[in-house]
């Protein structure tokens, strides 16, 4: 007897008759493929209050605002790309090469006051689909922004957050306006871990 094949999002194939004799393997491909679509998070675990205290404060130092208050649970987990700082079932921070910093949902929260960049209306479209910030599009920095810092970015209309970044000039090279790669998009209003809070 002769079975049809299909294929799943990954290009394996599947045997139809695994798919009718093996309920499990049909429940297991519907899980993998939601997994796809949303981050992968491995090894999540309670940060102690010393850690979350001392997260804080650095965040505090660099952003002006007080951050995660010391009645939220405060869990750290793997992803792909980066570490993740929860609070609830938010993901709010970011941990990318031991530098900790918040994601777009954090800095809406918490409403920073310092290592912003903020770029012209045209430059919007592109920031949001998770393109790089270049030179050309940004109108004004914080002056403290060191080169490899965390920034974030809006926009000069609303001011409103659409991305998190590394920046590759400092405060007054950015507000400089040069051409080329100013900041490296890590995350932004659309993405995968933008749509995990949702």
């Amino acid at each position: 007897m002769r079975f049809q094949c299909l294929a799943d999002a990954g290009g394996q194939v599947v045997c139809l008759r695994r798919l009718l004799l093996y309920p499990k393997f049909l429940f297991r491909l519907r899980i993998r493929l939601y997994i796809m679509a949303d981050v992968r998070i491995r090894k999540r675990k309670r940060l102690r209050n010393k850690e979350v205290k001392a997260i804080s404060d650095q965040l505090e130092a660099e952003l002006g605002v007080p951050v995660f208050s010391e009645n939220e649970p405060v869990d750290r987990a793997e992803s792909t790309d980066f570490d993740l700082l929860i609070v609830g079932n938010d993901i709010l921070g970011i941990v990318y090469q031991e530098k900790v910093f918040l994601t777009v949902r954090g800095v809406i929260k918490y409403k920073p006051v310092k290592r912003f960049v903020t770029v012209d209306m045209g430059a919007v479209p592109f920031i949001t689909n998770g393109a790089d910030c270049m030179g050309p599009g940004i109108v004004e920095a914080d002056e403290s922004i060191q080169e490899g810092d965390f920034v974030w970015i809006r926009d000069v209309k609303n001011k409103v957050p659409l991305a998190v970044g590394i920046s590759a000039r400092s405060g007054p090279e950015l507000a400089a306006k040069k051409p080329g790669k100013a900041i490296k998009s890590l995350n932004s209003v659309g993405d995968k871990l933008w749509k995990a809070g949702e």
